[in-house]
């Protein structure tokens, strides 16, 4: 009798506890826990750095780049890469085989809590028409599309057997052609040769509409698997949109990039249709280029255009509409650490963009990557920390900073970004803690003064997407 008084106590102390507020009843239930999913971009691997090998690596399959990249160097290796350096007009030195290697060994410590990757872009080394010319002189172009898909293939092979059981969504960049450079034709033999390894992680009975789609432009949609919950990758390939885009041939092709946002359009209306999120992921991010316009003296005051990315706001004017289905858009290219938001018009919400920083170290950045907490009912990214190495070679990984910590946000969302954005366009000498944590946390290695110096130009760059927006926001007029 005592024994089940007792038992009964307890459940009447268990219920009491469970109403009062502190743990909701149907905490297990309802409330979604949040998952860790990595964000990578802008490796650009250079299998160049050791010009002796190049030919070895023409002649083997990916699966054995490995070895040869990791055999001991050629005993000319310095003088043939500075000949090389020096042909080819190179500003710096992209992604080595040492620092590659130390990335796949940080992201095997990230593997068992991971539920998915996503790569946007810019697989391949910068100037690497040029470089393969260079060092394999008479190549066909034909030799030169299998090399630049082979070297895709070994990338993606290593980041996946990093990431053993984590599906893996990479999607193409500038640099990622069979032709050169901002360079591409649609329906190309190089996108149907690209397709198999980009779209390798889908489902079965995803993969074979995913190829057809990437084999055309570069894109694919892919559900998301459990615990998402009515989730889509939208993956393009926006180079044809790009304000420097042209096909192989030289030459403009803007029916590509209107074939491209037809595709966009169908997925989105199917999106609202079925009641899915979409996580929309490309390489370069809609809007202006604060970097290009400052350093080719734009005096937008005067009436001079800002420099775009892309060639047109065709894809951002795309996307708003159905900016309730897209928590999140992720976009790359500057190798930088960014926040910017497409903003909504009268009723119309806007978007979170997040531009995920670069594991080459080119533009004097540390090489670092984004690893995420999203939700996975609303595909909300509840929160983020960048983690970045020591140095350019990949020594040691320690977690730069935390979204929520750095900024004092709840989560990265349309209205938080906005708020954020708001306060960097106020603070135009650049002087409040969130403005100086930015610039801080935006290169991780210097190079907060030179920002300081335009942080007028380079803020109202995070929300303006067209010129006359932009032009206001720097020369302080009212609509």
């Amino acid at each position: 009798m005592h024994l089940t008084r007792a038992i009964w106590f307890s459940y009447l102390a268990l219920f009491a506890f469970l109403s009062s507020g502190l743990i909701p009843a149907n905490a297990q239930k309802s409330a979604p826990r949040d998952v860790q999913v990595l964000l990578l971009s802008d490796i650009h691997l250079d299998p160049f750095l050791d010009p002796g090998k190049v030919p070895q690596l023409a002649s083997a399959p990916a699966s054995r780049w490995h070895a040869i990249l990791d055999a001991s160097a050629s005993a000319d290796q310095e003088a043939r890469m500075a000949i090389l350096e020096k042909t080819c007009h190179t500003r710096g030195r992209d992604t080595s085989q040492e620092l590659f290697v130390s990335t796949l060994r940080q992201l095997r410590t990230e593997a068992a809590h991971s539920r998915f990757a996503v790569i946007s872009g810019d697989l391949l080394a910068h100037s690497f028409d040029c470089k393969f010319k260079a060092t394999m002189p008479g190549a066909t172009e034909a030799a030169y599309r299998a090399f630049t898909v082979k070297t895709m293939d070994y990338i993606l092979l290593q980041v996946r057997a990093a990431l053993p059981g984590v599906p893996v969504y990479p999607v193409l960049g500038n640099n990622d052609s069979g032709c050169g450079d901002y360079q591409l034709d649609p329906h190309s033999a190089f996108l149907a040769e690209a397709a198999p390894a980009f779209v390798a992680d889908l489902a079965p009975n995803q993969r074979s509409t995913a190829k057809d789609a990437f084999a055309a432009f570069g894109n694919y949609s892919v559900a998301l698997p459990a615990p998402f919950q009515h989730m889509r990758i939208v993956g393009i390939d926006n180079l044809f949109e790009a304000r420097k885009y042209a096909g192989c041939n030289g030459q403009p092709n803007p029916a590509a990039a209107q074939q491209q946002l037809a595709w966009l359009t169908a997925q989105l209306k199917a999106a609202r249709a079925h009641g899915d999120k979409l996580w929309i992921v490309g390489h370069l991010p809609p809007g202006i280029d604060p970097y290009s316009t400052v350093f080719h003296l734009r005096n937008v005051c005067a009436g001079q255009p800002p420099d775009p990315f892309l060639s047109s706001s065709a894809l951002p004017n795309t996307l708003a509409p159905y900016a309730e289905q897209i928590p999140l858009a992720i976009f790359a290219h500057t190798h930088m650490d960014e926040m910017r938001l497409i903003p909504g018009t009268g009723k119309q919400a806007s978007i979170a963009i997040k531009l995920t920083p670069s594991i080459s170290p080119i533009n004097g950045n540390l090489p670092s990557y984004i690893r995420a907490r999203v939700d996975p009912a609303s595909g909300t990214m509840v929160d983020y920390t960048v983690v970045a190495s020591s140095d350019t070679k990949g020594s040691a990984w320690t977690q730069a900073y935390t979204f929520s910590e750095a900024y004092r946000q709840p989560a990265y969302t349309a209205a938080t970004v906005s708020h954020l954005i708001a306060g960097f366009e106020a603070d135009k000498s650049a002087n409040s803690p969130a403005s100086q944590t930015y610039i801080h946390h935006y290169y991780l290695k210097g190079g907060a003064l030179l920002m300081s110096l335009f942080w007028p130009q380079y803020s109202c760059s995070l929300d303006h997407m067209e010129a006359e927006g932009y032009r206001r926001c720097v020369c302080q007029e009212q609509k």
